[in-house]
């Protein structure tokens, strides 16, 4: 056997896992899965596409290892493989971050156009959380809520703010997030709470960073 032939293996296997996310379906689809255990139903409407082609993404992404499944009746539920897909994602938009004009070019026309102060860290957040004065937002929609959330958070969806906007505790800081660093959620309900005279800052990621970080979470029963 050549020398290079386990090498080569090794960078085929590198390979598939590269072929599978090299597609925007398949990792906005991670992306939601991030939230929680899904079926095929439920991501193929919240990304917009149809059955058939969800189906068809999530079969890439699971030949490559990336998510898993489970039969719950007559439905299959798709949920990531582990915490490292996370890890594999944040890892992707760093490099994104530094190498494609693309992505700088929307970072700024978009999200600095509507949050320009430093967002909030882990840390930060949790101290906050202790000392009080804090209100946690989470602004993604309801179902996705119910799979998972960080601990004493208040849920209004984007769509709900403007008429819940009287749950806000006057005088506390603000703390929103959603899916993750680019979600556009939480960049929204940003500029218009500060649109409306409150203190709010985003948090610097999103619900599935935070857990796989190993933080604690909160779950409620919610039909998927």
């Amino acid at each position: 056997m050549s020398s290079c032939a386990p090498a080569r293996t090794v960078f085929a296997c590198f390979a598939e896992v590269a072929r599978a996310i090299a597609h925007e379906h398949r990792l906005e689809l991670l992306e939601h899965l991030g939230q929680g255990e899904r079926s095929v139903d439920a991501l193929a409407a919240v990304c917009k596409l149809s059955v058939a082609n969800a189906s068809q993404h999530l079969q890439q992404l699971r030949r490559a290892g990336l998510v898993a499944t489970r039969r719950a009746g007559k439905r299959v539920l798709y949920r990531l493989a582990d915490d490292d897909i996370i890890a594999l994602l944040t890892i992707l938009r760093r490099v994104a971050e530094r190498s494609v004009a693309d992505m700088e070019r929307v970072v700024t026309t978009y999200f600095r156009a509507r949050d320009e102060l430093e967002a909030v860290s882990r840390d930060e957040l949790i101290a906050r959380l202790r000392d009080g004065g804090t209100t946690l937002l989470d602004v993604r929609p309801e179902d996705e809520f119910a799979l998972g959330h960080l601990p004493g958070a208040l849920n209004i969806p984007l769509a709900e703010l403007e008429r819940r906007l009287s749950e806000l505790p006057p005088g506390h800081l603000v703390v929103a997030y959603c899916r993750g660093p680019y979600c556009v959620l939480s960049f929204e309900a940003v500029a218009a709470l500060r649109a409306r005279g409150f203190n709010v800052r985003r948090l610097e990621d999103g619900y599935p960073e935070w857990k796989a970080a190993g933080l604690p979470v909160e779950q409620r029963p919610h039909g998927l």
